[in-house]
């Protein structure tokens, strides 16, 4: 393959996750799917539907990955997610610190750039917070305690750390098949607890869940299928076209916000490329400003107060840092990752909606006490 094939086809991917991302954005928008909401109506009003949703997006997406494993064309171990080590530690302490600052800033990765479509400058500023506590965290002051403690606590694998991966040596069958089975256990044993009650039936819910984690397996179809180069021209080595990972890559939303700010305020920089997470970011963004405009739900929306704004930025900055000692977000280890069937994605997703839960708590607790 020729240099100029690869340009086209980076430019090939760039626009098919931005098309996705821009249909995340649109139905995140409509049917108003938030993962900080889902658990904020359960704690609040012991509503739900939209964890319904949720849970329907996860198995969605886990069909969807582990279809494409069986048929060859993924493969976990080639994503962030699935690699020999497992930073339970890591998992632990980035989801909680995620999971509360989500809660302090109203909303997720995803979520804050749903918002800002919606024209939300709270969310706004939430995104510059983040980036710059996530790419610190990447790059940074925080990276440098990040790998010092958390990351440097770990158990190391003999081979990937994905269900299929581990189970298969054991039960004698090939990887593939074991894939196909697995996720259609656990993800139709999900889609059959998200749609068993009427709520879960809705049609927002079902456009919702459904629409989101097709979203999220068709990213990891763009990434993994048609970004993938068996041998790159150059290096002479297995590629993934347009990934700041260098691997094969879905939806993530804490990362990818640090490299959006990067790349823009380094745009003159010619060693700076657009990547699928870069334009996922915008594209959310993107998808939810066409259709807030289209309905006429566009408003612009500012800070209460001085307490409000310190919420914001207190909860932007945890959520940039945990997330990237996570490994990811609600969405990037919730859905992107949990679909990969890693040990790791399910202690990060159990660990944020704790840490979401506890702050919904001392949130109420601070209620009654004002009152």
């Amino acid at each position: 393959m020729q240099e100029i094939d690869l340009k086209a086809l980076s430019t090939q991917v760039l626009w098919a996750a931005f098309g996705l991302s821009a249909l995340f954005g649109a139905i995140a928008q409509r049917t108003h799917f938030c993962t900080m909401g889902a658990v904020a109506d359960i704690v609040n009003i012991g509503d739900w539907a939209r964890m319904r949703m949720w849970v329907l997006a996860i198995g969605v997406a886990m069909i969807g990955f582990n279809a494409m494993v069986a048929l060859g064309w993924v493969d976990a171990s080639k994503s962030l997610y699935a690699g020999p080590r497992v930073i339970w530690l890591s998992a632990l302490v980035g989801g909680a610190m995620f999971g509360f600052g989500m809660v302090l800033a109203s909303g997720c990765g995803s979520k804050t750039l749903v918002r800002i479509g919606g024209g939300n400058l709270k969310s706004l500023v939430v995104f510059v917070v983040l980036g710059i506590a996530a790419f610190a965290t990447l790059k940074g002051i925080t990276a440098v305690a990040r790998v010092a403690t958390l990351d440097s606590v770990a158990l190391t694998l003999a081979g990937p750390q994905d269900l299929p991966s581990l189970l298969a040596p054991a039960e004698g069958v090939a990887k593939a098949q074991l894939a196909l089975v697995l996720g259609i256990a656990v993800g139709g044993a999900l889609l059959v607890w998200a749609l068993a009650r009427a709520e879960g039936r809705r049609a927002d819910n079902l456009l919702g869940g459904v629409g989101i984690g097709a979203v999220v397996a068709g990213v990891w179809w763009v990434s993994g299928v048609l970004g993938h180069v068996a041998e790159d021209p150059n290096t002479l080595q297995e590629a993934f076209i347009a990934t700041n990972s260098q691997r094969m890559e879905s939806l993530s939303f804490v990362a990818p916000i640090a490299y959006a700010l990067d790349w823009l305020m380094f745009f003159s920089d010619a060693s700076k490329h657009l990547t699928i997470g870069i334009v996922a970011a915008l594209g959310v963004v993107v998808g939810s400003a066409a259709y807030a405009v289209a309905t006429r739900s566009f408003r612009w929306e500012g800070f209460r107060n001085a307490e409000d704004t310190a919420s914001h930025l207190i909860g932007a900055t945890l959520m940039g840092v945990g997330g990237v000692c996570a490994l990811g977000c609600t969405i990037g280890q919730g859905l992107s990752g949990v679909s990969t069937l890693s040990l790791t994605s399910f202690i990060a997703l159990a660990s944020i909606i704790a840490g979401a839960v506890a702050a919904l708590r001392f949130q109420m607790w601070r209620i009654e006490r004002a009152a």
